[in-house]
């Protein structure tokens, strides 16, 4: 196994075909943008390449991924895997290739070190700079795989607004634009459209939240119950996790969502301030990430998850 860069990475894939590229479980618009701007890289260079159908998918991030999906009987060669920083993190059908990924490109600072080659930089705010780089390096960036990797980009850094973006965030995002992508388009799309259930959702929310800390720490959860009873999706719940922090005064946000079989999925989100470390906190709890943004899963009823998220918090925080 050994560390490469991005011009060692797209040389890896020049010699490389039939290349299956895998995204993480509840995937992400930074995945989905990654897998499909580099998937439609390779195919411009002559490459066989497809991504994993990932079944959790949302139709918000799909219209990115379907032109690339793999047919049922793709036999791969070559093996990639983006922005997944854990073997937890791959879904079902993924899991059966995680010993036979060639190269792995990640930004996560908790990234557990596997596959063959690895391309990961934890300075980066999003995957999509990283992917953007080794695509750039494979050849012209058309505004076909721009638009995907523009998504990424944007996507897992708020639109330009969490505090781990940086100048080579801005420069990335302009050197896609130039390409005349509608860039317009997908803002919209992810930031500026809600559905009628999203706001449902926000409003219960927003409504029933747990503040700990003083006020400067909250819990926002969403049971299944409450997705039943307003017919919530997978899509109404797009970025759910980063409301949390439009609060005054909050820096730890806790979103707890209520998945099958008694399981709750952990999504923190904490300040610039550094008072308490995400990834430490998630990594107490079995998950990972960034230093402002992590995620973990968790079985218990409510309470007692809360409990577990509060005294990994404690354990972590520094006033």
């Amino acid at each position: 196994m050994s560390a490469v860069t991005t011009a060692e990475a797209a040389a890896l894939l020049r010699q490389q075909d039939r290349i299956l590229i895998l995204t993480h479980r509840r995937p992400d618009g930074d995945t989905i943008g990654c897998a499909a701007g580099l998937c439609l890289a390779l195919r411009r260079q002559g490459k066989t390449a497809y991504l994993l159908k990932n079944p959790d998918v949302t139709a918000v991030n799909a219209v990115y991924a379907e032109p690339c999906w793999a047919p049922e009987d793709f036999a791969p060669e070559f093996v990639v895997s983006v922005d997944i920083a854990a073997k937890s993190l791959f879904f079902p059908a993924a899991e059966a290739y995680f010993d036979r990924i060639g190269l792995a490109v990640d930004h996560h600072p908790s990234f557990e070190g596997f596959g063959e080659a690895r391309c990961v930089d934890a300075s980066r705010a999003a995957c999509g700079e990283i992917v953007y780089e080794i695509c750039r390096e494979l050849g012209e960036v058309t505004p076909e795989i721009a638009l995907p990797l523009y998504a990424a980009v944007a996507t897992d850094t708020g639109c330009f607004v969490y505090a781990n973006t940086t100048a080579n965030t801005h420069r990335v995002a302009a050197a896609l634009l130039e390409t005349g992508i509608d860039y317009f388009a997908v803002n919209k799309r992810h930031f500026r459209t809600k559905s009628r259930r999203r706001i449902a959702i926000e409003a219960e929310l927003m409504g029933k939240a747990d503040f700990f800390h003083e006020g400067r720490g909250v819990f926002l959860t969403i049971p299944l119950s409450q997705m039943e009873r307003i017919g919530a999706t997978e899509n109404d719940l797009e970025d759910v996790s980063s409301l949390a922090g439009i609060i005054e005064g909050v820096d730890c946000g806790a979103v707890l969502r209520e998945l099958e079989g008694g399981e709750w999925k952990l999504s923190l989100r904490t300040g610039a301030n550094g008072r308490v470390n995400a990834t430490r906190v998630c990594q107490l709890l079995g998950g990972g990430g960034h230093a402002m943004a992590a995620g973990a899963t968790l079985k218990g009823g409510l309470e007692e998850v809360k409990a577990l998220v509060l005294e990994a918090v404690d354990k972590v925080k520094r006033e």
